[in-house]
């Protein structure tokens, strides 16, 4: 059952992105700026139709105006869950910073660094824990975390790059997971979208962390 809901999830997403949108959720410079669309030399073939074009480099471009519709979607679905029942994990060194700054100020629980085998499985572990749903910054470094999210039927929300894998992954937020500024960039749209769905913010202005406060030292 929760498997045809997650079915659901995506295919109401991609109805939406074929209907197009107004605008987008910041000025197109800062995505490119911030190298949100920057992909890697290697594309899956599930991330294939997120892909914008082949640069000259062999880099593959992530189309920008797919990752701001999977932003807000993802924020949406979040924003439907109690707070303390999201679960967020980052391996990746510079997805660490942006994604405990997303959980605190979203409320939700965050794994940042290493994800103790069995933490979503094995009921004798400390770290144990029941989310209900699962956002993973990148599904190839968190794939312990995907694998025990599929093993109980936990719907997956995932940051992805151009060659990622994302049979496992519910809703997809094709974007730049490695770069310091680009996940910076999309952990604090999705930061700000989720308080916006919430009714916690009303205007974009009133939220007042920056892009600098998520972005990882050096």
């Amino acid at each position: 059952m929760e498997g045809q809901e997650n079915e659901q999830v995506e295919e109401q997403v991609e109805e939406k992105e074929s209907t197009g949108i107004e605008g987008l959720l910041v000025p197109e410079d800062i995505y490119h700026t911030s190298g949100v669309h920057i992909g890697t030399q290697q594309k899956s073939s599930s991330m294939k139709r997120f892909i914008y074009k082949v640069r000259a480099d062999g880099l593959y471009v992530l189309d920008i105006k797919m990752t701001d519709t999977r932003i807000r979607e993802a924020a949406k679905f979040l924003a439907k869950y109690e707070a303390d029942k999201i679960l967020i994990v980052a391996a990746r060194q510079y997805g660490q910073k942006p994604a405990r700054l997303f959980g605190k100020t979203i409320g939700a629980q965050v794994m940042a660094g290493r994800f103790v085998p069995g933490t979503l499985t094995n009921p004798e572990l400390r770290q144990f824990v029941q989310p209900k749903v699962l956002f993973v910054t990148d599904p190839a470094a968190d794939q312990q975390a995907l694998r025990e999210a599929l093993n109980v039927g936990m719907p997956v929300v995932g940051l992805c790059d151009a060659n990622n894998e994302t049979r496992a992954v519910d809703l997809v937020v094709p974007t730049n997971n490695k770069g310091r500024r680009a996940l910076a960039t999309v952990y604090w749209l999705l930061t700000r979208e989720v308080l916006k769905a919430r009714g916690e913010v009303k205007e974009d202005g009133d939220f007042k962390q920056t892009i600098d406060d998520y972005e990882a030292p050096l």
